[in-house]
């Protein structure tokens, strides 16, 4: 069964318009890269001893058709002015042979670093409980770090993030996305 566990990982991310809701997320999956995969929406665990690789070494592996795992954020809407966002976040233990966390946010009226910080402390937050690290989402992002670097336990957090603004009475969409490679 261990070969059914991702070796690595990308992070990607898109935005999409059209008059057609489903054809603005086509497009957001076409910006990002993943359009020719037969996406299956996965839960949150970054696998032990998973790499991260770029987003252009991940694509090269891809093979259109198949079906490929993510955490997917994609958030539309198509009411003119109207800022939306989708984020992954994701947190990394320092011990390699332990799991990590990936969330996924997605809101209105958030700007592109609101919900980036917001799905990275999800993330962080999700990994710290589990290896007993006291928390509190309420700190400033610096005492977070602190405690992570106090802690030992956890190495590394990042988010990929996409934001726009509606323009027209079309539908927008945009899309962030943690893509396991086998």
């Amino acid at each position: 069964m261990d070969d059914f566990v991702p070796k690595r990982i990308f992070f990607t991310k898109g935005v999409g318009t059209h008059k057609d809701e489903l054809h603005s997320f086509e497009r957001a999956l076409r910006d990002a890269g993943i359009e020719k995969c037969n996406l299956v929406q996965v839960s949150s665990i970054f696998p032990p001893r998973c790499k991260m690789i770029s987003k252009t070494q991940g694509l090269k592996e891809l093979i259109p058709g198949a079906i490929t795992y993510c955490v997917m954020s994609r958030c539309c809407t198509n009411e003119p002015k109207r800022l939306l966002a989708s984020s992954v976040g994701c947190a990394i233990p320092a011990e390699k042979s332990s799991y990590g966390y990936i969330s996924e946010h997605h809101a209105y009226g958030q700007t592109e670093k609101q919900a980036g910080d917001y799905a990275e402390d999800l993330a962080a937050a999700m990994l710290a409980s589990t290896l007993g690290i006291d928390f509190n989402v309420d700190e400033s992002w610096d005492e977070k770090k602190e405690i992570f670097k106090i802690s030992g336990k956890i190495v590394r957090t990042l988010n990929v993030t996409q934001s726009t603004i509606c323009r027209d009475n079309q539908y927008t969409t945009v899309m962030a996305a943690a893509v396991f490679v086998f």
